[in-house]
């Protein structure tokens, strides 16, 4: 019988474990005014480093929770309501006196429950992570971390984004780009453990990482470079295959130029033909493609080839041509990290999926609003602004490399010392499975920002190395159908932080959960659900409330 926690059980679950304990001082506020202007030596941080130096520390009363007007994605509106803490801000120096610091942010609640989480970042960082949002994939009206009583932190990965520079730049400076690789978040981590320690005289007693896309892949990262470190790990969709994706970027971005490129009303007509073959699939037309592996054998793009002259009801050989690129893999005449030589194709589903801000299906992320240009412009897709970037400066580094010549085979030596840094795809978890650490997956399976295969493969290989029995022990694998890098265009949201929590400290592994679809909005309304699919299995309807999970039957 499949157990779900009421959010009573989840509070209680939260306090369980240690009693909540205090700021060091009598006098909180005191106490956190203390902290400011400490040093952590080197030889508390586990890799070689300056020493950490605590800027400030500021007690922060309790705030309710705010919704702004605009923001990136839906989740980016909303900060979820925070209890009285001590807010430090602090920075790592560099080695290289031509490196960036890295920036830190560690938020100290009042009343604490035992236990830290490291937020991740997001794109090519560079922005202070505050560790005050809400959490990936988490329902908008739930609490916080910090209000459930977790010490946050986060960071900027060791640089910082400057007016007028591309935000790729920083990788020309060897540490730099080793501290966005993965030496960043472990340096961090050692001084948020200093930190917690001067605070409340201990350190946690459970420590957990979250973050999605770029944040994904250093939570994948730590589970794989320091197994010891976290106890529980959230990863959303990890861009973890990162140089295949950032070349995959270009070969699909170089496909829309000229005549390729697909122009809005043809990203639609693409989108309705996916549907017409791949909707009612699952037993319901809803809207929601979800079985897109089993879409790839129904959805026949030549179908839509113009018979004649070109017009908006149909496509080009040029487009056609495109859309196959996006969907084929991408394949390396050489070894990358841990052996990987293809990067998977995506789609179908999700094509045109609403955009929030700046991001939503393919023309957020591939086509854009206009064909690929040299250099990219605002109107091109984020995949090719991302990727073009990357190309010049990580693999070829060189900010003027022409991305219509550039070939990987002249840059092999380069492009394996970048993946060795920033591919986090070694399949071999058998120490973090050791230590005892617990690591949940969610791939988006409409997501155009990075192919969700790749994480549902590395899922696969981890399987391969260590069996099925073992890997089902500590690692799990789910998806949410039809829904885009962010959490747009269907059922997106659980809470994982409750589910990490409840397997790592009681042993429940995660079943039952609920993904929910929401307005960003108070109330924050529920519009629909379905069940989140440990996969491979996929929802299946069988009859009953459209809109409501127990509709639906996690199926093969």
């Amino acid at each position: 019988m499949k157990r779900v926690l009421t959010l009573a059980a989840a509070v209680a679950l939260l306090a369980a474990c240690s009693a909540p304990g205090k700021l060091v001082s009598g006098d909180a506020a005191a106490g956190c005014a203390a902290l400011a202007g400490a040093s952590i030596a080197p030889a508390a941080i586990g890799l070689p480093s300056g020493a950490a130096t605590l800027d400030s520390a500021t007690f922060m009363a309790p705030a309710p929770l705010a919704v702004a007007e605009r923001a990136a994605t839906p989740a980016g509106t909303i900060t979820p309501a925070t209890p009285a803490y001590c807010k430090v801000l602090g920075k790592i120096a560099p080695l290289d006196p031509n490196a960036p610091a890295i920036n830190f942010q560690v938020n100290l609640p009042v009343d604490w429950n035992g236990r830290s989480l490291q937020y991740g970042g997001g794109g090519f960082n560079g922005v202070l992570i505050s560790g005050l949002g809400l959490l990936p994939a988490q329902p908008y009206q739930t609490p916080g971390a910090l209000a459930r009583g977790f010490v946050t932190y986060g960071t900027d990965s060791g640089h910082q984004d400057k007016p007028g520079t591309p935000p790729q730049a920083f990788a020309l400076n060897d540490e730099a780009l080793a501290n966005f690789s993965h030496a960043s978040y472990k340096k961090v981590r050692d001084v948020a453990l200093a930190v917690m320690k001067q605070a409340y005289g201990r350190g946690p007693q459970k420590l957990y990482f979250a973050g999605s896309s770029e944040g994904g892949r250093e939570g994948m990262t730590m589970a794989q470079r320091y197994p010891n470190d976290f106890d529980g790990i959230f990863a959303r969709v990890p861009v973890m295959s990162w140089t295949g994706l950032q070349h995959a970027g270009l070969r699909d971005g170089l496909a829309l130029v000229g005549e390729g490129w697909i122009p809005p009303a043809k990203v639609k007509l693409v989108h309705d033909a996916v549907l017409a073959a791949c909707d009612a699939a699952d037993g319901l037309a809803d809207g929601l493609v979800s079985d897109p592996v089993g879409c790839r054998q129904r959805f026949d793009v030549t179908k839509l080839r113009c018979a004649g002259a070109l017009a908006d009801n149909c496509l080009s050989a040029a487009q056609i041509k495109a859309v196959q690129t996006l969907n084929s893999p991408l394949r390396f005449d050489f070894d990358l990290a841990n052996g990987v030589r293809e990067y998977p194709g995506r789609g179908p589903s999700g094509e045109n999926t609403p955009s929030f801000g700046p991001t939503g299906g393919w023309q957020a992320w591939w086509t854009g609003t206009a064909a690929p240009a040299f250099p990219a412009v605002p109107a091109n897709g984020i995949a090719w602004f991302y990727g073009g970037g990357a190309i010049q400066y990580f693999y070829a580094k060189d900010a003027n490399a022409d991305l219509r010549r550039y070939d990987p085979k002249d840059h092999w030596a380069r492009i394996r010392e970048v993946s060795s840094l920033m591919d986090s795809t070694d399949p071999d978890l058998s120490a973090f499975h050791a230590h005892g650490g617990k690591l949940i997956l969610l791939e988006n399976l409409g997501d155009y920002a990075e192919s969700p295969y790749t994480g549902l493969g590395y899922h696969a290989a981890v399987q391969q190395r260590l069996g099925r029995g073992t890997v089902d022990q500590f690692f799990k694998a789910f998806t949410a159908p039809n829904v885009d890098h962010v959490g747009t265009g269907g059922p997106a949201n659980a809470d994982f932080l409750q589910a990490l929590v409840a397997w790592v400290e009681q042993g429940q592994a995660p079943a039952g959960l609920t993904l929910v679809e929401q307005d960003a909005k108070p109330p924050f309304q529920v519009s629909r659900s379905r069940p989140l699919c440990e996969w491979p299995l996929v929802p299946r309807y069988r009859g009953g409330d459209a809109n409501a999970a127990g509709s639906f039957a996690c199926a093969p």
